[in-house]
């Protein structure tokens, strides 16, 4: 195997690294830090570029190089993991089933542990508190803003609402103007996570975000292998029109971490096979919503 290492500081220097390059997928998170430059060297290259972040300020970033993207013949489909394939083609199915949809609601119950990175994604966001899209824009919101008891499929659970990315790639998939994302979270954790709004500024320092990073650092780096197998994830969505009809999804799929694995992979191969046209995509989008249908989770 070929390898290739470079620093992620200069455009200019990523681009020359990638120009003979047909596909990235970037990988080197937290994205926030990471997900700009090569982004930028990726239109400059004229190489697609696949990500498996669940960040939110990354969709809406990428979503901002969509005439750019488009120019240079270039894909851009952050999300091609866990983060947001599964949710974003329930949210997608949904919407085909109610056209009329005006609100949406999805969520997730996963009984793995995190990674060491999904964790300092976590954390590096803590201080800018949640996030939901209301009325078509994406609105701040308090840490736990709602929490309510939600049934994702395996019974009902107290769960509270998080800045999960389909609060941006939900809207670009259905068109739907108000989205909320939810997890399921024992009321303990719901109470402690509405008392941190009180000093939350504290976790936008460097001090803070630096001490947090090293804690993490001393994890274990994520779920084994047995781990992943045994603990599947379900996927929740729920979308309402003007009329106050609902209808409910609920979809059994693979762990987080396997599904991030093999969607990755699966969506680089299917963008070299098919060669769509340039822009800015969500999962659904750049495939079909019938794309989270590859990755259910088989009992064997």
């Amino acid at each position: 195997m070929q390898a290739r290492a470079f620093e992620l500081n200069s455009v200019g220097q990523v681009a020359k690294q990638l120009k003979d390059i047909d596909l990235v997928v970037h990988c080197a998170g937290p994205f926030e830090l990471t997900a700009e430059v090569m982004m930028k060297a990726c239109i400059a290259s004229k190489t697609h570029y696949l990500d498996i972040t669940g960040e939110l300020d990354v969709f809406e970033l990428a979503a901002s190089f969509q005439d750019q993207a488009k120019a240079a013949g270039v894909v851009l489909c952050p999300g091609v993991g866990f983060d947001v394939i599964p949710t974003d083609c329930v949210a997608a199915q949904l919407k085909q089933q109610m056209p009329d949809a005006t609100h949406l609601r999805l969520g997730f119950d996963s009984r793995s542990r995190m990674s060491r990175g999904t964790a300092k994604t976590s954390v590096r966001r803590i201080g800018e508190g949640g996030a939901i899209r209301k009325n078509g824009k994406i609105t701040a919101v308090p840490l736990a803003y709602k929490a309510e008891k939600i049934d994702f499929g395996g019974g009902e659970k107290m769960a509270m609402t998080i800045p999960w990315g389909d609060v941006s790639t939900a809207y670009y998939s259905t068109g739907i103007g108000n989205v909320e994302v939810f997890i399921p979270a024992h009321p303990k954790l719901v109470s402690r996570m509405r008392r941190m709004n009180w000093f939350r500024w504290l976790f936008r320092t460097e001090m803070m975000k630096n001490w947090l990073m090293k804690k993490i650092d001393n994890q274990p780096a994520g779920p084994k292998d047995e781990e992943r197998e045994k603990h599947y994830t379900w996927v929740w969505g729920e979308v309402k029109n003007a009329q106050g009809e609902t209808l409910t999804m609920r979809k059994q799929v693979l762990n987080g971490y396997t599904l991030t694995a093999q969607g990755a992979v699966f969506m680089a191969m299917h963008v070299l096979a098919t060669g769509p046209a340039g822009g800015f995509y969500t999962p659904s989008k750049l495939y079909g919503p019938e794309l989270v249908e590859k990755f259910l989770y088989q009992p064997s």
